[in-house]
């Protein structure tokens, strides 16, 4: 990551942790509503690292649905 990144803000990781958490539950719309808390700063950040590791949020709450969060 290079020094000009965007930070995820501490809140911003735990509304992601809430949402990945609620789709490993089940619970689309829980998981949709801690989504929508993340700062754009934050959301920028948050898809600019998953995307360095070859993925996407959706693809991450997918996984977690599909696996109750266990892998």
């Amino acid at each position: 990551m290079n020094a000009t990144a965007s930070a995820i803000r501490p809140l911003a990781a735990v509304h992601l942790r809430e949402a990945l958490t609620a789709a490993a539950d089940g619970h689309a719309p829980a998981a949709l509503a801690a989504l929508m808390h993340i700062d754009p700063e934050s959301w920028q950040a948050i898809e600019t690292r998953l995307s360095a590791l070859g993925t996407t949020v959706l693809d991450a709450l997918a996984l977690a649905a599909r696996t109750g969060g266990t892998e």
